[in-house]
C-alpha cells in the first residue's frame, strides 16, 4: 500500500517588534514632579524642628522678624504669635534651624531679651538699636521637648558657670535685688539670683550663687550679712568706716565669712539654708545658750528705747530688750513702764566649773544675782546716741541706792532700777531750785545797797584826798618851790661827788699824798 502524501511544511517569517512612541508632552510634567518631590524632600529634611513658646506678654515679639539667639548665633525665628485659649498668655510658634534637635530638652530655657536694669546688672542695651530677640539657654537633660514656658526675666547665672546655689533667710529685703553682688573678703564672688516672700509674709527666701572656687569656703558655720551702704562706728580708737566697695554703696551687697574652726568643717552642700544678718557684728554675736527673761520697771520716760536695744553690765553685753509696755497703778494712778529684757545669766560674771554631781546651777545663779543686788547693782537707762536719742539699759553699782531684795516667786522676775542720768540730773536741778527759793534775796539786796552807799562815801573821801595832793604838787605852790630848790642842791652835790670820783680814779695816790700843789 502506498504511503500518503506528506503535507507541505509551514514556512516561518520574522516579525519586527512594535515601536511605542512617547510624546514630549509627558516628559515635562514628569520632570517637574520629580523636581518638586526632590525639593520638598530636601526642604523637609533640611528644616529644623518647630517649637511652641509660651510667654506672659507679646512685648518685643513679631512674627517673621523676631529671632532666637544662642550665644549671639541665630538658631530660629518666631513664625506666628497668638493668644492662648484663656486669653491670659501668648503662644509663639518658632521655626528652629537645622541640627538643633539636641538643644530642645526639658531644662532648656527661653526668654525675651529687652533693655533691663536690675541691681548691679544692665542687660539688653543692644536691643535699643536691633530690637528685642528671644534668648536661649541649653539644658543638660537627655529628654527631648518641643513646648516651653518662657522665663519672665533673663537668668542671672547660666548653667555653664561652675559654682553652687545657697539659700538665705531674711526678715526684709532691704536694698537687695536680683544681681546684687556677693562678697568674700571684698572680692565679688557671686550674686543674688532670686528672692521670694515666704508663706505667711513674715520672712523672705533669697537665693544666691557663689562661683567656683569660692564656693568651697562656704561651710555650715559660714555667716552671711548685709554689706549695703557705709558702716560707721565711733569708738575710743576713733572713727571706723567699713564698706565692701563703691558698688555696694550704690546698689547694696551681701558679704560672708567663715570663722576658723578646729577641725575644719567640710564645704556646705548646695541649697543649704543660712540666716542673713543685718551687719557683721550681729552675724558673729555668740548665740544665747540659756537666756532668761527679767522685768525692769522705770518711772521715767522710755522714749528712744526700742526692742533689740542692748543690755549691758559695765560695757559687757548681757542681752537685749524684748518688749516695752506701759502700766498705771489703780490705787495711786502712778504711771510706769515695764521693760522686758532677755539676759544670759552665764554672762553675769560667774563661770561655773567642776560642779559636783547634783549641784543646783539655777540656785547658784540666783545666789549670784542676790549678791550683786545687795552690793548696789541696779538697772538704769542711758543715752546710746545723742543725735538719735536712742536709749539702752545698763547695770552698774550704785552704793547709795536703797536696799532691796528680789522676789524669785514672780514670773518673770523683777530686778531693781534707779533713775536714769537725765532723770537724776533733773532731780538735782529741782533740789537746787528749791534751795534758791528759800534764800532771802530781799535781805541780801538791802545789805548790798547799804554796802554800796558806804563804798560811795569812801570814794568821795578818797577823791578829796587826791585833790589835796594834787594842789600840793602844783608848780606855783610853796611846796613845789621848796621841792625844786632841794632838787637843785641835790643835783649840785651829785656833780661834785662825780668830779671827786673821777679825780680819785685818775690819781688814787692822792688819798695818801694829798692833792698836788696843796698842803701836805
Amino acid at each position: 500500500m502506498a504511503d500518503p502524501p506528506t503535507p507541505p511544511a509551514v514556512q516561518s517569517r520574522s516579525v519586527s517588534p512594535r515601536k511605542t512612541r512617547l510624546s514630549l508632552v509627558w516628559i515635562v510634567p514628569i520632570i517637574a514632579a520629580i523636581a518638586g518631590i526632590w525639593i520638598t524632600a530636601t526642604r523637609i529634611l533640611g528644616e529644623g524642628p518647630k517649637i511652641e513658646l509660651e510667654f506672659k506678654t507679646a512685648d518685643g515679639l513679631e512674627a517673621g522678624k523676631t529671632k532666637i539667639q544662642f550665644n549671639g548665633v541665630e538658631v530660629g525665628t518666631i513664625t506666628t504669635v497668638r493668644l492662648s485659649q484663656d486669653h491670659q498668655r501668648v503662644i509663639a510658634m518658632a521655626q528652629m534651624a537645622p541640627k538643633t534637635e539636641d538643644f530642645l530638652v526639658e531644662d532648656t530655657h527661653f526668654w525675651v531679651v529687652r533693655p533691663r536694669v536690675s541691681g548691679a546688672s544692665v542687660t539688653g542695651l543692644s536691643t535699643l538699636i536691633s530690637g528685642a530677640y528671644v534668648g536661649m539657654e541649653i539644658g543638660s537633660s537627655k529628654k527631648s521637648r518641643r513646648s516651653f514656658v518662657g522665663l519672665e526675666t533673663e537668668p542671672i547665672v547660666t548653667t555653664d558657670v561652675p559654682g553652687r546655689y545657697f539659700v538665705l533667710k531674711a526678715h526684709d529685703l532691704g536694698s537687695l535685688d536680683r544681681g546684687t553682688p556677693l562678697y568674700f573678703r571684698r572680692l565679688q564672688v557671686g550674686q543674688v539670683v532670686s528672692y521670694d516672700l515666704d508663706e505667711g509674709g513674715k520672712s523672705l527666701t533669697i537665693k544666691v550663687f557663689v562661683k567656683a572656687p569660692y564656693d568651697q569656703y562656704v561651710n555650715p558655720d559660714t555667716r552671711f550679712w548685709e554689706a549695703s551702704g557705709i558702716d560707721l562706728s565711733l569708738s575710743a580708737s576713733g572713727l571706723d568706716v567699713q564698706t565692701q566697695s563703691i558698688l555696694s554703696i550704690l546698689v547694696g551687697g551681701i558679704a560672708f565669712e567663715t570663722p576658723a574652726s578646729d577641725p575644719v568643717l567640710p564645704p556646705a552642700d548646695a541649697n543649704t539654708t543660712f540666716q542673713l544678718f543685718d551687719n557683721r557684728a550681729a552675724a558673729f554675736m555668740p548665740a544665747a545658750r540659756n537666756p532668761q527673761d527679767f522685768v525692769l520697771v522705770f518711772k521715767e520716760s522710755v522714749r528712744g528705747l526700742e526692742p533689740g536695744a542692748p543690755v549691758e553690765f559695765r560695757g559687757i553685753r548681757l542681752g537685749q530688750v524684748v518688749d516695752v509696755t506701759a502700766q498705771v497703778d489703780a490705787k495711786t494712778f502712778e504711771f510706769s513702764s515695764p521693760v522686758t529684757v532677755r539676759l544670759e545669766a552665764e554672762r553675769l560674771g560667774l563661770q561655773v566649773r567642776d560642779l559636783p554631781p547634783g549641784a543646783d546651777l539655777p540656785a547658784l545663779r540666783r545666789q549670784l544675782i542676790d549678791s550683786l543686788v545687795a552690793h548696789g547693782v541696779r538697772a538704769q537707762l542711758r543715752s546710746g546716741n545723742l543725735l538719735t536719742g536712742s536709749l539702752f539699759v545698763t547695770f552698774d553699782f550704785f552704793p547709795d541706792a536703797p536696799k532691796t531684795q528680789i522676789d524669785w516667786s514672780q514670773h518673770p522676775v523683777r530686778l531693781p532700777t534707779v533713775p536714769g542720768q537725765f532723770e537724776g540730773l533733773e532731780q538735782r536741778v529741782n533740789s537746787i531750785v528749791k534751795k534758791l527759793d528759800s534764800v532771802d534775796f530781799k535781805g541780801i539786796s538791802d545789805d548790798l545797797q547799804k554796802a554800796i552807799e558806804d563804798l560811795d562815801k569812801t570814794l568821795v573821801s578818797a577823791r578829796d584826798t587826791l585833790d589835796s595832793a594834787d594842789r600840793l604838787v602844783q608848780p606855783d605852790s610853796e611846796l613845789g618851790v621848796e621841792l625844786g630848790a632841794t632838787l637843785q642842791e641835790v643835783s649840785r652835790a651829785a656833780r661834785s661827788l662825780r668830779v671827786l670820783t673821777d679825780y680819785l680814779e685818775r690819781h688814787p695816790e692822792s688819798l695818801i699824798r694829798g692833792k698836788e700843789g696843796g698842803p701836805k
